[in-house]
């Protein structure tokens, strides 16, 4: 099936350091006007023209963007850029982007924001910022909280390049979303309800978005 409205593509950099605590990303948040507003993100943004000289493949050109965007939105240079994932938003969405998401390391330098883009900027981990977002005090959005989920396991910025290199392929997330009593559900392949790519019956592979906090469910 054609898709309604013409993809986009995009590269996300999750940015990681080590910590006292364990691992730390850098999120910024963005503006209450314009994409995400009020949201606190991993730097990114869409694939420019120049992203794509020398770009062999839609990653490639995605991997350039990510760098390009980091420095331009919060002044640092990141380097190792390794595919972490790939998201493709739903189908009723207005503008879409196809958005690969990189895991890269940070090289000491003090983070930057770039004025009117961002409006604040933060090491954090994810603990910290799942404990925020619980109280309602902080916006995310579900690839980001999602992509959070999967860094609560590991203890080192090199556990999670190990774990994300030693898998079969990059997660693909292809977002169904549904209203429920209880609020917004988004559903991607492997759960039993996917319209396109369904798991076996009682598959979950889904966040429910309802009262916080947010419940994540795959198995």
């Amino acid at each position: 099936m054609t898709d309604p409205v013409p993809m986009r593509l995009a590269g996300t950099a999750v940015v990681l350091r080590d910590g006292p605590d364990g691992p730390e990303t850098l999120l910024l948040r963005r503006p209450q006007s314009g994409s995400f507003p009020g949201a606190w993100v991993f730097p990114g943004g869409r694939v420019d023209p120049p992203d794509r000289v020398g770009a062999a493949t839609e990653v490639d050109a995605a991997r350039n963007a990510a760098r390009r965007e980091t420095h331009e939105e919060a002044g640092i240079r990141v380097h190792d850029l390794t595919v972490l994932s790939c998201w493709t938003p739903p189908a009723e969405m207005p503008v879409r982007f196809r958005t690969w998401f990189f895991l890269g390391r940070e090289q000491g330098e003090d983070v930057r924001t770039n004025p009117g883009e961002i409006e604040e900027a933060a090491w954090v981990t994810v603990e910290r910022v799942f404990a925020r977002h619980a109280a309602g005090e902080i916006v995310l959005f579900p690839p980001t909280w999602v992509t959070l989920h999967g860094l609560l396991a590991h203890r080192s910025v090199d556990a999670v390049f190990e774990a994300v290199r030693s898998a079969a392929e990059p997660a693909h997330f292809t977002t169904r979303m549904e209203e429920t009593a209880e609020g917004g559900l988004a559903i991607w392949p492997g759960d039993d309800a996917h319209p396109d790519e369904p798991g076996v019956l009682g598959a979950r592979h889904r966040l429910r978005m309802g009262p916080l906090p947010w419940v994540y469910e795959r198995g």
